[in-house]
């Protein structure tokens, strides 16, 4: 393939949008170009890499007995509507009506939709397991897009589905999977870790991520030892302990105090006000589920003095959870919706000062217990010894809060349980926990039964008795990959990619366009690598040696071979690996011979070389 019959607008600067140097490079190296917020054209050689990573995906999946289908990104809503991921999705989820008046959403994901294929298709257990894939289009309405291709609204992503009879059946259908993943990531070059983490608006029990360590990404949660390793969403840590120092304060703790806290409503706000730490405080804060009329109507229906509630006549049906965090910790969601038994978010205004009789900002955790549903009480907040927390008195705080004195730690709806976000200092198991940040690259759920309950996929026993198929599913980021290759490989000259997903494997620079004796060798080389299945990229551009040389780097071929006018005197031809300081010297009679061993090399140094299982 010849250099000026590709499109590949390599650029010296670098773009002002991009954050990282994934980004950064995938433009300047000509890869991609931006269209619109989160939503990447990928040229020549961008989309080369791509199917290539493609390729290594469906052949180790296709060696598992996975199979290959393609579904609509189209899809209706009334089979989210059925699962209830219409109301989890609804942040990212893009919905249109058409010209019959039907809503329909853009596919960020396929669960619904395999799983209506198979309740259509599959009908006894004879048929079971099946494993179905795809590698496709997703849209997710991204609020804020990130990092260029790592947090994209439309990427194209592998995603699997496991249908089997049996838990038993589920477990090894996960197994294969996961170890297909090792050897996907293997073979594209990546070092990764395997993590523990939550299953978020999928659902079901199991799953684990596969995350390529980095400076950008998702936050990474790891015992010193390297014995336990999660993402923050998941990532469990220590209850702290009651300190003597705890216990003495609470012995001779004063009453309760209300402090007047005008227009002060954030921590650090209330901390400078009443010369107290983050570490003193409670945040008292409140969620729900609910099924309620419209806001405004509950409005309607209550009356206000200085921003107190006086009286409220509304009556709704509602599922609100007081949640207690120490002032310098934050709610973990994944936690908290485990514990709450299903999703649930921060509670309305409405609700807040109906359950505290107070504006936001403002409930204390004082009375609420026999209020809410479930009074939750995060084990920190549980370890003080005495705090200040909202007075559920619009504009007042309280200090002098006592757990176990002023709110409880026990009682039939009290859960004092692990409710945060793990931070620097804390311990898993005794162990120093280590925070360092990954890309997440793949995911594999055990799904259980939850979407093929709602959605009919069942199918009948030996005795003709009907069961729901049990699920999993699988995602690999196949545009992530490509990113995650280079924000982990590259330098200040450009890409390091390696040679199973560059665009080419070789690149052969004729430095001496206007020589026709280097310009003959040049394609002499070419010309034979190519008869022997190396992919090899040509440089026949009429531009000076630096720039050609600059754009080789940036690029990020593996291997480049140069040819000079100055070498070919002494018959000799420069080959260099793109992570090598200096190129080495060969005839050019053996050049050929010499690249291909070399390629031999780089691709033997990308086979599994650790054996890996899950349990």
């Amino acid at each position: 393939m010849r250099y000026t019959q590709l499109l590949i607008p390599t650029v010296k600067e670098t773009p002002a949008e991009a954050e990282v140097p994934s980004h950064q490079l995938m433009i300047r190296a000509g890869l991609i170009r931006k269209l619109a917020s989160g939503t990447y054209t990928y040229l020549p050689l961008g989309w080369r890499s791509l199917l290539k990573i493609i390729e290594i995906v469906r052949a180790e999946m296709n060696t598992t007995g996975a199979q290959e289908i393609l579904m609509p990104i189209l899809q209706p809503v009334e089979l989210w509507q059925q699962t209830g991921r219409d109301v989890v999705y609804d942040e990212i989820l893009c919905r249109f009506i058409d010209h019959h008046g039907r809503e329909n959403v853009l596919a960020p994901t396929a669960e619904e939709s395999v799983t209506a294929l198979v309740a259509g298709e599959i009908g006894s257990y004879r048929q079971l397991p099946i494993n179905l894939y795809q590698i496709h289009t997703k849209f997710r309405d991204e609020f804020r897009p990130q990092y260029g291709v790592i947090r994209s609204r439309e990427f194209l992503m592998k995603d699997a589905y496991s249908f089997d009879a049996t838990v038993e059946g589920l477990n090894e259908s996960y197994r294969k999977m996961y170890d297909a993943y090792c050897r996907i990531f293997d073979g594209c070059g990546l070092t990764y870790q395997v993590v523990e983490a939550s299953s978020g608006g999928m659902g079901g029990s199991d799953t684990e991520e596969f995350m390529v360590p980095s400076t950008v990404g998702d936050v990474i949660v790891a015992a010193e030892d390297g014995s336990y390793a999660a993402n923050i969403e998941r990532a469990t840590v220590d209850p702290l302990p009651l300190t003597a120092q705890a216990k003495s304060a609470r012995t001779s703790a004063p009453a309760m105090q209300e402090v007047h806290t005008p227009g002060i409503g954030s921590i650090e706000a209330v901390c400078k006000f009443l010369g107290t730490q983050p570490p003193e405080m409670i945040k008292t804060l409140i969620y729900e589920t609910s099924t309620r009329p419209a806001e405004e109507e509950i409005s309607k229906k209550m009356s206000y003095h200085d921003g107190e509630v006086l009286h409220t006549s509304a009556a709704y049906a509602v599922n609100a959870y007081a949640v207690l965090v120490r002032g310098d910790h934050d709610v973990n969601q994944g936690k908290l919706d485990q514990l709450a038994g299903g999703p649930v978010a921060l509670a309305s205004e409405g609700t807040i000062r109906e359950l505290s009789g107070a504006a936001v900002g403002f409930a204390g955790a004082m009375g609420l217990a026999g209020k809410v549903s479930k009074f939750i009480v995060d084990h920190a907040v549980a370890a003080m010894g005495m705090g200040v927390t909202g007075a559920n008195k619009t504009y007042y705080h309280v200090k002098n809060i006592v757990p176990g004195r002023d709110f409880p730690l026990k009682g039939p709806n009290v859960i004092v349980a692990d409710i945060r976000n793990a931070v620097e200092g804390d311990t898993w198991q005794g162990k120093k926990l280590i925070f360092s940040h990954g890309i997440e690259v793949g995911h594999v759920f055990k799904l259980g039964t939850k979407y093929s309950e709602k959605l009919g996929a069942t199918f009948l026993d030996e005795k003709g008795k009907s069961h729901p198929c049990v699920m999993g599913c699988y995602g690999i980021g196949i545009n992530r990959i490509l990113a995650a290759a280079i924000e982990t490989g590259h330098d200040d000259d450009g890409c390091i990619l390696p040679i199973s997903i560059a665009p080419f494997e070789v690149l052969v620079v004729p430095l001496n366009a206007d020589k026709p004796p280097v310009v003959a060798e040049a394609q002499r080389i070419h010309d034979e690598l190519s008869a022997g299945g190396v992919e090899v990229l040509l440089d026949d551009r009429d531009a000076r040696p630096g720039v050609k040389l600059k754009d080789a780097d940036l690029i990020g071929i593996p291997l480049r071979v140069v040819v000079g006018e100055r070498g070919l005197k002494e018959r000799k031809v420069e080959i260099k690996r793109r992570t090598d300081a200096t190129p080495t010297l060969v005839p050019a009679p053996k050049a050929v011979a010499e690249v291909r061993r070399i390629i031999d090399e780089m691709k033997a140094q990308l086979l599994p070389t650790r054996a890996r299982s899950t349990s």
